[in-house]
């Protein structure tokens, strides 16, 4: 099959072509023409299928014989759950879009809202947004959504999970109920058959790769190691493999700024990206990551949901993911479009479970291969210890010791805490308890 078949428009092919593509994969072959024909489609589509072109494409194609969008309103609206998605489905939105006369805008937060109201006060044909962005605007009456004509809600499945469902709702009873609705996601949870309801209308279902599989262009492998000598390791690996493109998985932000930092430290260009980072931050991170600026981009499940970055050849899960479902989306940037591209996962032992549960869910058992000098049980040098983390320590003890230290049974301070508790304190404060604008 060709996209020529699939009965887009000239404009669109010539967009396509000057893409490289000619043959739509599994999931554009299946979705186009159902969105073509106005029907609603729930589709299960893995990071790295080509369902964004999947939705772009068609809803192009529909809108590009409608009336232009009045101001204010907005013709076709995708919700994504992060910035990074939103940016990568309106850079989409216009690659494909740059011969036909569409208007097109990204809103997220992070970054000053006056020109989004700008953009929105023209009028916008396909408008690709963030939750919470989207209702702040809502409430200052920047955007109606009277001309509405198609719904898209891309990675559902990471909507719900970062507590967005409460602002899709809200979304959607300001929403026509007559229109197209698109609902894309890793999964067809139970959770995400109940959003459906109500949500999309006959919807025609599609599925092209198996739950929970990985790219079979995907090499995947585990290296035991001490927790402790993690980072050592990382570096190590990085070097002698002369790795250049590597994109690293942390669980916390905490982490992902100490990795960065070690990283930096042993004289390699890292970055990390993650929610407490700004919009610019996260933007300038990825964009020289992409130019190879950065050689090592560490990050949050959350902050990396919808990076899309072509050839990426490594991705290193620094530590495992609580959830295991997650082990497959992070693995899912690499391997993309055919490519080959191999996944290391550097696992301590008190990951196991962890590790059990991700091999159950992918249904095979991952290849077990230890590096020279870096096996579990072997010593490390103090010159591993990140610059800055252990020095300081022991002189807070010697200061202790000198009688700084609070009478029995006297409770401790915040002042007397070692630096490494004192993030719990301020997690209290401003960033206690994640918001679902947070993930924005």
């Amino acid at each position: 099959m060709s996209f020529a078949s699939l009965g887009l428009c000239a404009p669109l092919m010539t967009a396509v072509a000057e893409q490289g593509y000619d043959t739509p994969s599994p999931i554009q072959a299946k979705a186009i023409p159902a969105v073509l024909e106005g029907r609603d489609v729930m589709a299960a589509a893995q990071t790295g299928t080509g369902k964004t072109a999947g939705f772009t494409l068609p809803l192009l194609e529909r809108l590009k014989d409608g009336e232009r969008a009045r101001p204010r309103q907005v013709r076709a609206l995708v919700l994504t759950p992060t910035r990074e998605l939103a940016a990568q489905v309106g850079e989409s939105v216009a690659t494909y879009g740059k011969h036909l006369p569409l208007s097109s805008a990204v809103i997220f937060g992070g970054v000053k809202a006056n020109p989004q109201i700008d953009a929105l006060r023209r009028g916008v044909d396909v408008l690709v947004a963030t939750p919470g962005r989207l209702l702040d605007l809502f409430g200052q009456k920047a955007v109606s959504f009277d001309q509405l004509e198609v719904l898209i809600l891309d990675e559902a499945d990471r909507m719900l999970d970062m507590g967005f469902i409460h602002d899709i709702r809200k979304i959607l009873k300001v929403l026509p109920a007559k229109r197209q609705t698109l609902m894309f996601s890793a999964t067809f949870s139970n959770e995400i058959r109940q959003l459906a309801k109500g949500l999309v209308n006959d919807p025609v279902e599609i599925s092209v790769t198996p739950r929970n599989a990985a790219a079979t262009t995907v090499t995947q492998w585990v290296c035991p190691v001490d927790k402790q000598r993690k980072p050592a390791l990382l570096s190590h690996l990085i070097q002698e493999r002369e790795w250049h493109q590597v994109l690293v998985f942390t669980r916390t932000k905490h982490g992902a700024n100490k990795l960065t930092r070690y990283l930096e430290g042993a004289g390699i260009e890292a970055a990390a990206i993650h929610g407490n980072k700004s919009q610019n931050a996260r933007t300038k991170a990825l964009s020289g990551f992409k130019s190879g600026e950065i050689r090592v981009l560490v990050a949050t499940d959350i902050a990396a949901r919808g990076l899309d970055i072509d050839q990426l050849p490594q991705v290193v899960n620094y530590e495992l993911p609580n959830v295991a479902e997650d082990y497959v989306h992070r693995i899912g940037r690499t391997g993309r479009a055919g490519a080959s591209g191999q996944a290391v996962s550097l696992v301590s032992s008190d990951e196991s479970k962890e590790l059990a549960g991700i091999e159950r869910l992918i249904k095979q058992s991952l290849t077990r291969t230890p590096i020279a000098g870096f096996e579990p049980g072997q010593a490390g040098s103090a010159a591993e210890a990140p610059a800055g983390e252990e020095r300081p320590r022991q002189r807070r003890n010697d200061d202790a010791r000198r009688g700084t230290r609070k009478p029995a049974g006297q409770p401790r301070g915040n002042a007397d805490k070692p630096a490494g508790d004192r993030p719990r304190r301020r997690r209290g404060g401003r960033g206690r308890g994640r918001s679902a604008n947070q993930g924005e």
